[in-house]
């Protein structure tokens, strides 16, 4: 089967989410994996993909990154400003998703056409493992901190070791839900957002009412100024950046859904809260220390207030976990195979909990680690989706799952090697760019330290990583050729049925 055609399975009518077929029902473990869902299967609408993405960023972290945005020193209107613009790049995790109804696949398997099969276990699926861990690990330590500190608040002294054990349970409740699978997170996914959305919108009473909106910053040489702009910038976009992954929640839409309503429905589910969130840590800045909310918050909020704020932190890092870890869960199968989705999903969440658990414990340096590694994600990310980008451009978002599924060597997307050139060198390319020009609490790129400490790690990566790409692959084999280039074979495919169909007809006349 070509790589350059639609599935054939588009043409069947949509499923209820009632109708659902057995292997993504609603309490039972998802049986499908990174192989692409039948037309059969398909069932929902887009609609449900806002609120999937909405319970998963109605989060404490972008309350946190608000701010950070302070303690760098901006001015309260600059802090606002940058949350907004950083969070545009919603815009393309939205875009990204409309390839899932198409292909019926998850994001892991459509990058084997930018990198080929091989190519993909490095660039797709291990940074892909490395990157939902990454989240995870901040999740679990997220919650867990605040379960401990709800404990406390009610009187609670763990024993020796508890705090262990307080881990532990963040971690089942992080990832049951991952395992349990697709239906099941689009059940649960508008209760989540509803409940933590009434404790976000109690928070900003408050803090509004705390707030000085004559808040001067400390004024800085002009460099100096906009190399904190661009820092900032960067870790704002470090958060929707290193969604690349909207087509696992999307493959599961039938391959005629409006593709427009797919990328409206998964960016803002994605940008409303976070820069909602993200502006009220900003102006929660101008009136207490954010390098610590979860202690210095009781300075703004009643004292019963202060538990239910413990709580969301709790619930938010684990409604945030069950998108990464089911995610990180196809990365993981798509390095190893023979294992289910189920199982890779519950090794990476053991392996992020015992990491959270070395950060938190036996790690003092948990919040600088934390800090850099925001700061630095954003040298991965960036080129990655840049990349993904293009290629549904220039395919014109044409991708067959079933060829997509073949992993053999001499397959659709084996290319040369089972490595794809130009999506291998567009990486490298972007990454190390991105990295030369990083500016963070631990390290600072040449090229940064020659801007005068200006970061446009967020800028550079992406156009970068997408423009050769774009480059290389009208350039190189198979699709320096024309003819061999996705439009031109579907063109051609469509040419061949209206004349075989034409022969029909007359013969049948």
């Amino acid at each position: 089967m070509s790589n350059t055609t639609a599935t054939t399975d588009a043409a069947t009518t949509p499923q209820s989410a009632a109708h659902a077929p057995a292997a993504d029902r609603v309490g039972h473990v998802e049986t499908h994996g990174t192989e692409h869902i039948p037309a059969s299967e398909r069932h929902g609408r887009p609609s449900g993909l806002f609120w999937v993405w909405m319970s998963a960023n109605v989060g404490y972290l972008y309350f946190v990154v608000g701010g950070v945005l302070m303690l760098l020193g901006l001015p309260l209107w600059e802090a606002l400003a940058i949350t907004v613009v950083g969070n545009l790049w919603w815009a393309l995790v939205g875009f990204l998703a409309v390839s899932g109804p198409v292909s019926g696949s998850p994001s892991v398997s459509i990058m084997r056409a930018m990198f080929g099969v091989r190519g993909n276990k490095v660039f797709g699926a291990g940074l892909g493992v490395l990157i939902g861990l990454f989240y995870e690990i901040i999740n679990v330590a997220f919650a867990t901190l605040a379960a401990i500190a709800l404990l406390g608040h009610f009187g609670i002294t763990l024993p020796a070791g508890g705090e262990w054990v307080a881990l532990a349970v963040v971690g089942v409740l992080s990832f049951v839900i991952g395992v349990y699978g697709h239906a099941t997170i689009m059940a649960l996914a508008p209760w989540f957002s509803a409940a933590l959305a009434v404790v976000f919108v109690l928070l900003a009473v408050f803090v509004f009412g705390a707030a000085d909106f004559a808040y001067t910053a400390e004024p800085l040489p002009v460099a100096d100024h906009w190399a904190l702009v661009m820092l900032g910038f960067a870790i704002v976009a470090s958060s929707p950046l290193s969604w690349g992954t909207g087509a696992d929640y999307a493959r599961y839409l039938p391959a005629d859904v409006s593709k427009r309503a797919v990328a409206w429905c998964t960016a803002l589910g994605g940008f409303i809260p976070a820069v909602l969130i993200g502006g009220l840590g900003a102006i929660a800045g101008t009136a207490i220390d954010m390098t610590d909310p979860q202690l210095t918050i009781g300075e703004i909020v009643p004292a019963w207030f202060t538990p239910i704020f413990l709580a969301m932190i709790v619930l938010s890092s684990i409604t945030n976990n069950v998108l990464v870890s089911y995610t990180t869960g196809f990365y993981a199968q798509a390095l190893a195979a023979r294992v289910s989705r189920a199982a890779t999903t519950v090794v990476t969440g053991f392996i992020a909990t015992a990491v959270a658990g070395w950060l938190l414990f036996l790690s003092p340096s948990f919040l600088d680690t934390l800090s850099a590694s925001l700061e630095l994600s954003v040298t991965v990310f960036g080129p990655l989706v840049a990349i993904y980008a293009v290629d549904i451009v220039l395919r014109r978002n044409r991708y067959d799952g079933a060829a997509l599924d073949d992993a053999r060597p001499g397959s659709p997307f084996w290319y040369r090697g089972g490595v794809f050139l130009p999506g291998v060198v567009a990486m490298l390319v972007g990454m190390t760019v991105a990295v030369l020009m990083a500016n963070t609490t631990l390290y600072v790129g040449p090229i940064s330290a020659a801007l005068a400490g200006a970061d446009f790690s967020a800028l550079a990566g992406p156009v970068l990583g997408a423009g050769v790409y774009a480059l290389l692959w009208l350039t190189t084999d198979p699709y320096r050729d024309p003819a061999e280039r996705p439009a031109a074979a579907s063109a051609a495919i469509i040419e061949t049925d209206a004349a075989a169909s034409d022969r029909t007809e007359g013969a049948l006349a």
